[in-house]
């Protein structure tokens, strides 16, 4: 895929990849909770969820992208900010839940029928985000955009939760030991707690860890 270098197409990327993003997450919330609830696998189901709220979360950058397009100057609106307190929230209670369920689970012993699902959905989730996150990362620094930067970074998360629940699936696949799907999906709700911790932080303004200006106030382009 080749990107074009003047402004007016760069930021036509920027929005295809918002939009890319929130259909992506949508679909893979779908497929993720289906199967997981199907199979009785927490850390997929558990995964399947915060892809929808990454989806929210992608419905504040898709209005960003066409903001900054109008306006590269302009500061966050009213409609990012609710967006992002919305989507923080939401991980939040998505961690309070995964945490609860995955006590339970390794209390009562629980396991999943097969980690089949969670290595596929995972393998395909990481190669996605990789591309995403490439791609973003270029439109990014050819408009010199900190806040398409930082959503690049804070999409490579997305990577991380691909690589728990893999690596859950596989522990899994490989022992038959129930806790490692238990286990992938702690993981799971500690990194949706840091998310929402994030999301909260970019509504006002703060910087994150995802290296750059969660919510910068102006966003300059060359």
């Amino acid at each position: 895929m080749d990107i074009a270098h003047s402004d007016s197409a760069l930021y036509r990327w920027a929005l295809v990849l918002a939009v890319v993003t929130v259909f992506y997450n949508v679909l893979e919330g779908l497929v993720s909770v289906y199967f997981g609830f199907e199979d009785d696998a927490l850390s997929l189901f558990g995964f399947g969820l915060d892809s929808f709220v990454e989806a929210v979360s992608g419905v504040g950058v898709w209005h960003m992208a066409v903001r900054i397009r109008q306006n590269p100057v302009g500061a966050s609106d009213v409609f990012e900010r609710q967006t992002l307190k919305i989507t923080g929230g939401a991980f939040y209670i998505l961690a309070a839940g995964l945490t609860a369920s995955s006590a339970f689970s390794i209390i009562q012993g629980k396991h999943p029928q097969t980690a089949l699902w969670g290595i596929v959905i995972s393998c395909i989730s990481i190669l996605t985000m990789l591309l995403l996150v490439h791609f973003k990362m270029k439109v990014g620094k050819q408009l010199n955009s900190q806040a398409i930067l930082s959503d690049a970074a804070c999409t490579r998360v997305c990577i991380y939760l691909s690589v728990v629940l893999l690596s859950s699936s596989i522990g899994y696949a490989l022992t038959g030991i129930g806790w490692f799907d238990s286990a992938g999906a702690i993981i799971i709700a500690a990194l949706s707690y840091k998310e929402g911790r994030e999301a909260f932080g970019k509504a006002r303004g703060k910087s994150c860890c995802c290296g750059h200006a969660c919510a910068p106030k102006s966003d300059s382009h060359a």
